[in-house]
């Protein structure tokens, strides 16, 4: 098999062919058709999130067909498709789990950061989160689904039943939760880096009420705002920008330092809490949504060799939507 792996913080990923991997007890070994990159892949491979298990391959927005059965693993049959994220294992025993709530897990272990991901030809996977998509045909347009998607749809479900949704950092993750909001029937409010007339052109085209830059203001006050540019100063306009009562939800994994701020501005009970991971319901959710909210990602594809050019114009924005990486056919 070949994979895209990385070594040490702050380098390039390195290409490497590996003996393809058996999977163990409730496993399964996928053949990758497509991995998006997500920016939670970028926090891993610039440092900001502490201690990856090195060397790792990451990459945990997977879309693949089922290749070997572990032990005990009778839910999937060979040649399934199914995506794998970010959340890949977790105790199921600790007080979170108990509590249905297993994003918060105090053992988990995440695909591409803890355990290899799918930056790779295969991928050993938990049988137990790998999700089903039949009737997803196209891989390059379900992989971003699998984080982009889960973790806006996490977002959503914090913020609220409000109609006025502002999205900061129109991105993977907002141009497809811009999609499912229209669908719901919601206004979107799109923020961009400012100056960034192509994104704020596709948050219209994609139904958004308005666009603008992330130092504008809304038109009027919105009832949530969800932040997914790893930016704190964010934090604080985006108070500014919800009404009284209104949310605020940080979705990303990793943010700058928040500024101080003016207690007035959260005043009026007005709310700011974050999203950590996902949980599996939010999975079945999202993917019985996506299909009928007609759901499109815009994606740019490389091969896989092409890791770190992908990376690199993640960092940069030099692309609408996202990202996402195919291996080669046949090894």
């Amino acid at each position: 098999m070949q994979a895209m792996v990385l070594h040490q913080i702050h380098q390039p990923l390195v290409l490497e062919q590996r003996i393809t991997p058996t999977p163990g007890p409730g496993e399964i070994l996928l053949r990758v058709e497509a991995c998006a990159v997500c920016r939670t892949d970028l926090h891993v491979v610039d440092g900001e999130l502490p201690h990856p298990q090195l060397p790792i391959v990451p990459g945990h927005e997977i879309v693949g067909r089922v290749e070997a059965l572990g032990a005990g693993v009778d839910a999937l049959g060979l040649g399934d498709r199914v995506g794998v994220p970010w959340l890949g294992h977790t105790c199921g025993v600790c007080p979170y789990c108990r509590a249905q709530h297993e994003n918060l897990c105090d053992q988990p272990i995440f695909t591409g950061y803890m355990r290899d991901g799918g930056f790779a030809t295969h991928v050993v996977a938990d049988a137990a989160f790998a999700f089903p998509l039949a009737g997803f045909d196209d891989p390059v347009a379900a992989a971003p689904l699998l984080c982009a998607g889960l973790i806006g749809w996490r977002s959503l479900k914090l913020a609220g039943d409000g109609g006025r949704i502002g999205l900061y950092g129109f991105g993977a993750a907002a141009h497809i939760l811009a999609q499912v909001c229209r669908w719901q029937g919601r206004e979107v409010y799109a923020f961009t880096r400012p100056g960034d007339t192509a994104a704020q052109q596709q948050a219209r085209a994609l139904g958004a009420k308005w666009a603008g830059g992330s130092d504008d203001s809304p038109p009027q006050p919105l009832d949530a705002a969800i932040i997914f540019a790893p930016v704190g100063t964010l934090v604080p306009a985006a108070l500014r920008a919800v009404r009284k009562g209104g949310r605020v939800i940080c979705g990303g994994i990793h943010m700058s330092d928040i500024p101080q701020f003016p207690y007035d501005i959260l005043w009026e009970e007005r709310q700011l809490a974050s999203v950590a991971n996902l949980t599996r319901q939010d999975a079945v959710e999202f993917l019985e949504i996506a299909p009928q909210a007609g759901v499109k990602p815009t994606t740019t594809v490389y091969p896989l060799e092409r890791a770190n050019q992908a990376l690199d114009d993640l960092r940069h924005g030099r692309f609408q939507g996202a990202a996402v990486l195919v291996p080669p056919a046949e090894e």
